[in-house]
């Protein structure tokens, strides 16, 4: 089992799951890493943090297949590790023995099926980070029937943020199943690959406007947070590939990853301090700032590489 430093529960296991055929993802995925935000949604933003990484050439892609109930779910699942080998399957934390949110915190995490024997499945979860409910390690080991049922279970009435999470994590959206059905996803042709909607895509107009947003509706911070954390775990990752492989100088590398860093513990703590009835916009808005006045140096540095 490899571990995929700086990236979030969906991208180290995409990852995972692509790498076997497409040895050069992770590069391909640090290239691509972005900004890009959807600002038309009525109840918030949503987030694209990477293209499409998983579509071949010849248009065949992931898309959410589902079952009404484990059932059926278990049968397809079965079928489909026999296919293709592993399944990428959508979990919860709340139910997820290894994680440090089991019991406390629901939310949507993917994770690998590699193999099934005698009512076993052998689950491999390949993401690391120290999260706000504390330490995950990657984990690989068996789950029975019982267990993995419990895993796959659909959080009950998801936020919208979480069900754009999960309509925009492959960089594109894709069709969800019910949120009541148990789900996971598979390869298909004619894959999608484009986005609709207003989307503002450079990095420095994007966080600005996310910046006013937050700034202007202080029940959006506390929703969007996880959103700007993985942008932080992403742009790191990024920064990390291209100063390791000499396209980008270390030292504004560096400084470019402390910043996106500071981003999502400024977050918390500003809506901390606005739930004890405390607003601290300034927080937000130096946190913000300091982080745009890092892009350019990244960004002219990458671009003028061979």
């Amino acid at each position: 089992m490899l571990g995929y430093p700086e990236l979030t529960c969906y991208t180290t296991n995409l990852v995972a799951c692509l790498e076997p055929t497409d040895p050069a993802v992770r590069q391909r995925l640090a290239d691509g890493v972005r900004l890009a935000v959807r600002t038309d949604l009525p109840d918030g933003l949503a987030f694209s943090h990477h293209p499409r990484l998983d579509v071949d050439d010849r248009g065949h892609g992931l898309t959410y297949r589902s079952a009404p109930a484990w059932e059926p779910a278990r049968a397809e699942l079965r079928a489909e590790l026999a296919e293709a080998g592993q399944v990428l399957a959508c979990g919860d934390t709340y139910q997820l023995p290894w994680s440090p949110s089991y019991g406390r915190t629901h939310a949507p995490h993917w994770l690998l099926l590699r193999e099934h024997d005698q009512g076993r499945w052998l689950v491999d979860d390949h993401f690391a980070a120290l999260t706000p409910a504390g330490r995950q390690d990657p984990y690989l080991g068996w789950l029975d029937d019982a267990q993995l049922s419990a895993a796959l279970r659909p959080i009950a009435d998801p936020a919208p943020e979480q069900v754009d999470r999960d309509r925009y994590a492959l960089g594109t959206p894709v069709e969800l199943p019910p949120v009541t059905h148990v789900r996971w996803l598979a390869r298909r042709p004619d894959a999608a690959t484009t986005r609709e909607g207003t989307w503002i895509d450079e990095p420095g107009a994007a966080l600005r406007h996310v910046a006013q947003t937050l700034l202007a509706n202080g029940q959006l911070l506390a929703r969007h947070i996880e959103d700007l954390w993985a942008a932080s775990r992403h742009f790191r990752y990024r920064y990390g590939e291209h100063a390791a492989a000499g396209r980008i100088d270390p030292h504004a590398a560096q400084v470019a990853c402390d910043a996106w860093e500071q981003l999502p513990r400024a977050l918390r703590f500003a809506a901390d301090s606005a739930t004890r009835g405390r607003p601290r916009p300034g927080v937000l808005t130096q946190a913000f700032d300091q982080l745009i006045s890092t892009l350019p140096a990244c960004v002219a540095t990458i671009e003028e590489s061979p």
